[in-house]
């Protein structure tokens, strides 16, 4: 992380971010080498990541050929807009924001009902 004062390292306030949220956004490794992101609901239990999906699709066709993923939430906290001006550079817009990314392997406990 580049902004090291912004980062959150306490277990806790990462543990109630993955709590709060409902949907994140799961990074595979594409059939074509490209990331593949796909917005999943899931639930946090005990330290772990848990989502719902189809038993086939792209998704789980790139977990089964390479398990790293990457898998991402975020919070939104407030929006600065100073409105866009094609003569002022675009980075004068800014978003607050509590986020966690955690990078690992997906595995399977799947459930048949």
């Amino acid at each position: 992380m580049r902004r090291k004062q912004c980062e959150i390292t306490d277990p806790e306030k990462i543990r109630k971010i993955l709590t709060r949220c409902t949907v994140g956004r799961l990074a595979t490794k594409g059939r074509d080498g490209y990331p593949y992101i796909t917005p999943v609901n899931y639930v946090f239990y005990n330290d772990s990541i848990y989502f719902h999906c189809a038993r086939q699709g792209e998704k789980i066709d790139n977990i089964l050929k390479d398990n790293r993923v990457c898998f991402g939430v975020d919070i939104p906290l407030a929006y600065l807009d100073l409105a866009f001006e094609p003569t002022r550079p675009p980075c004068q817009v800014h978003q607050s924001y509590h986020c966690v990314i955690i990078r690992g392997r997906a595995g399977s406990k799947a459930r048949s009902r």
